[in-house]
């Protein structure tokens, strides 16, 4: 049993959910019948004593949230797609009838704020479980999933916390279930039939869906045998050693359809690629951190497009840098240069492999910056490097690490605790953020190069990018870390036009403009790169829409949002690893995934 637990926790984190074939003794139900069965959950699925509207949650982050199950034979599956929007812990509630007690479940789950309650038939009539949710609800959120027959229900008539029930107790029974709860499906029915004195004919509440559903392709009108030839460039990609392994993810009209990990972090094998990966995205950090924040403080009115460096900024005011503007700075066509000279200009002196109040930037293991060198070197070489090309494109570091310093002057937050407050952790975004090893293993995040030139260690967990390195893993430009299901988070948020989980993050307009051709010079937007519009270029995709935003990332990482049809498509990789590679860019493995994802969104059913 244990095995085929952990055998469907993989398969529905691949993006495909089964029926648990051991339990149910049936065979797995994909494409057509997946669908069909999950319109007949939804039709049986219910919500009830939902006055106070805690379903769908909200506020996921600073919520603590334990699932706590019984005799569900789905509660590995259940607890899958809890995890998918918030980090959840699971309790074994059979412990606590068998081994220990109800009241020290109650006191190992004091310090959560929300618990999730998987009840079946066996457990509706417990009158010390039913006590168990009586009693917790005075102190925390508490929610029950029912997945059993109306007797059962009607046994709950005397609890008053918000019941999601199902009378189809299956797998997907299960999926639904726990999806509805974070409004990553929608409750769309009431009672048909009284059941009890509370739970009367046409009673109920209904929900929209505010949050991604993960689901079969045919649930988004896509054949999944159509999406198969992405796992041969993906193994093309492997085999011709352009990357170690990779991660890709597919969500079309917010549902995640595709989501499949590929190869192994290093090449000799040891550590599979899972979907959980943790990669450094690189220049994706321009689009997920630095603009994220830039279109906030639009909206709030702090930022304004037309305003200089030398505004916002004033160790610029005796520079050439103090008339460029913010919307230059964006575009990139202030005339910046690329990037600055980093480990081949450091000096002996400026760094160190032990850690001290004089050296406490940490580049990796074993190297330590000076107190002060950004300020007193990095900066000024930027402040001081030439403006030539004003007016023109010139893609530039230097502009999103000056983005990066507009944006700490305006807030007085550094932009790493920026986005984590009021992006990341609000948007139930749990692997997403800078310096990962605060927060992770080294074994969650691939590696990427072997430097044995300048930092002498194999970058694992650092920030691969030279510059953002000597920042402290903090810049403008790179230094977000994220795994696959983050990006989709962020950039659904973005093609729901700023809105995720019922909260609004970026004023539709600000979205719509941002993401926008902004010149006759370039195809990019405000911080975005977007479709090229020379048709030879095939970028991003030779299928894309002339909608199509997003980034690319050094790492070999990118994102892509195509609103004309409803599409998010991310591609995680490390193929900088072990050393740098074009092999990736040269295969055209991004961009030839991406054709056929449009390939099977066009073919259809």
């Amino acid at each position: 049993m244990r095995k085929n637990k952990q055998r469907i926790y993989f398969l529905l984190l691949s993006g495909f959910a089964f029926f648990n074939s051991a339990c149910a003794q049936n065979p797995p139900l994909t494409g057509k019948a997946y669908v069909k069965e999950q319109q007949l959950v939804e039709q049986a699925t219910v919500l009830l004593n939902n006055e106070k509207q805690l379903i769908p949650l909200q506020n996921v982050d600073n919520n603590k949230i334990a699932s706590i199950h019984f005799s569900s034979v789905y509660s590995t599956s259940f607890d899958s797609l809890l995890n998918k929007y918030a980090k959840v812990d699971a309790f074994n509630g059979t412990d606590y009838l068998t081994v220990k007690t109800l009241e020290m479940l109650a006191q190992d789950t004091k310090f959560y704020n929300t618990l999730i309650i998987q009840l079946t038939d066996a457990e509706a009539g417990n009158p010390g479980i039913i006590s168990f949710i009586n009693d917790n609800q005075k102190m925390k959120n508490v929610l029950v999933s029912l997945l059993g027959t109306n007797t059962a229900l009607a046994k709950l008539n005397d609890v008053v916390s918000p019941i999601v029930w199902s009378s189809k107790n299956s797998q997907i029974g299960a999926f639904y279930s726990a999806q509805a709860i974070f409004g990553g499906v929608a409750i769309t029915q009431k009672l048909t039939k009284t059941y009890s004195p509370k739970y009367a004919v046409n009673t109920g509440f209904l929900t929209s869906k505010t949050r991604l559903q993960y689901t079969v392709p045919e649930d988004a009108g896509v054949n999944a045998d159509n999406l198969k030839a992405i796992d041969a460039i993906a193994q093309e990609a492997i085999s011709s050693r352009a990357t170690p392994g990779c991660v890709v993810l597919v969500a079309k009209d917010g549902k995640v359809i595709f989501n499949k990990a590929y190869g192994y972090h290093t090449y000799d094998n040891s550590i599979p690629d899972k979907i959980t990966d943790i990669f450094d995205i690189a220049s994706m950090t321009k689009i997920s951190a630095t603009t994220m924040e830039a279109m906030q403080l639009y909206d709030q009115g702090k930022l304004n497009l037309d305003s200089t460096l030398g505004t916002y900024w004033p160790i610029t005011r005796n520079t050439n840098k103090k008339t460029l503007t913010v919307r230059e700075i964006l575009e990139h066509q202030a005339g910046l240069i690329p990037d600055i000279s980093t480990f081949e200009v450091i000096k002996p002196a400026d760094h160190s492999t032990d850690s001290s109040a004089a050296f406490p930037v940490k580049v990796n293991e074993r190297y330590y910056v000076r107190k002060g060198y950004f300020n007193e070197v990095m900066l000024p070489a930027a402040l001081r490097s030439a403006v030539k090309t004003r007016g023109q494109y010139v893609y530039s570091d230097v502009g999103m690490i000056f983005m990066q310093q507009i944006e700490e002057a305006i807030t007085a937050i550094p932009l790493n605790k920026y986005v984590q407050e009021k992006f990341y952790n609000p948007l139930g975004m749990q692997t997403a953020g800078f310096l990962p090893l605060y927060r992770f293993p080294a074994d969650r995040i691939p590696p990427t190069e072997d430097d044995r030139k300048d930092r002498k260690t194999l970058i694992d967990g650092y920030v691969h990018d030279p510059t953002a390195a000597l920042m402290g893993g903090v810049a403008g430009h790179a230094g977000v870390f994220a795994g696959a299901n983050d990006v989709a988070i962020l950039y659904q948020m973005m093609l729901n036009r700023g809105t995720y989980g019922g909260v609004q993050y970026v004023k539709p307009a600000t979205v719509d403009m941002w993401t926008s051709k902004q010149s006759a010079i370039s195809r990019r937007g405000l911080g975005f790169d977007r479709w090229d519009p020379i048709a030879d270029r095939h970028y991003p995709s030779k299928l894309a829409s002339d909608q199509a935003y997003g980034h690319t990332g050094f790492t070999g990482t990118c994102v892509w949002v195509d609103p004309k049809y409803g599409l998010v498509y991310i591609f995680l990789s490390n193929r900088v690893h072990p050393n740098v590679s074009n092999k990736l860019g040269s295969l055209n493995i991004r961009p030839r995934i991406q054709d056929a994802v449009y390939e099977a969104i066009q073919k259809g059913m």
